[in-house]
């Protein structure tokens, strides 16, 4: 009589462990299907929705340098923050003659800060906040001619074009960023977007 108890207990513990089993494989395979998809499910909207977000609360910015002066701006490989833009003037023969060439605000807003950098290698700059987030980012200027705190107009003077920073020695241009939320961002100069890698010539409407 002992057996056959045994062997009957056995097999009852054997159908409940292979049944918990099956529960068990399928309850996994539930969880690994649910992250598996739910990245794909969620983010699309959120990029969508982010780019949209984007785009209509970015301000009409400006080239920062006087009506019809045309300058070539270059975004190039390795250029550190990425997206950002180094712009250089030159004259009539192709000879660069950007120092002491005026800049002006991109956009209208707040003098976040107006300092020299001397971690970066930012030199003399200046970043504006323009509202929802946005900021333009000014470097390497020859002089600051606002201070933070200071409100302006697009098109007010803030500074001279330069070449200063504690860390590299450079050649004079301006750096300019524009920045969302704390990070900088592929800029829209006028309408006209500088993808990464861009390097082209753009006539300002500024101050015009």
């Amino acid at each position: 009589m002992t057996a056959p108890l045994n062997r009957r207990a056995t097999d009852h513990k054997g159908k409940t462990m292979k049944r918990r089993s099956r529960r068990l494989l399928a309850a996994i395979g539930m969880v690994a299907a649910v992250l598996v998809s739910a990245p794909t499910a969620v983010a699309s909207p959120q990029d969508a929705s982010s780019s949209e977000a984007l785009a209509a609360g970015r301000p009409a910015f400006k080239m920062p340098f006087d009506c019809g002066q045309s300058w070539r701006g270059s975004n190039w490989q390795g250029h550190s923050p990425a997206h950002s833009i180094d712009w250089n003037h030159y004259d009539a023969g192709g000879t660069p003659d950007d120092l002491g060439r005026r800049v002006f605000a991109s956009a209208g807003g707040t003098v976040l800060s107006s300092y020299y950098d001397t971690s970066t290698g930012y030199g003399n700059t200046i970043v504006i906040g323009h509202g929802d987030g946005w900021r333009t980012r000014y470097a390497h200027l020859q002089e600051r001619d606002v201070a933070a705190g200071a409100s302006v107009s697009v098109g007010q003077l803030i500074g001279k074009v330069g070449a200063t920073s504690a860390i590299y020695d450079l050649s004079p241009h301006l750096h300019y960023e524009q920045i969302h939320d704390g990070a900088v961002v592929v800029s829209v100069v006028q309408g006209v977007t500088w993808s990464d890698y861009t390097t082209r010539y753009q006539t300002s409407n500024n101050r015009c």
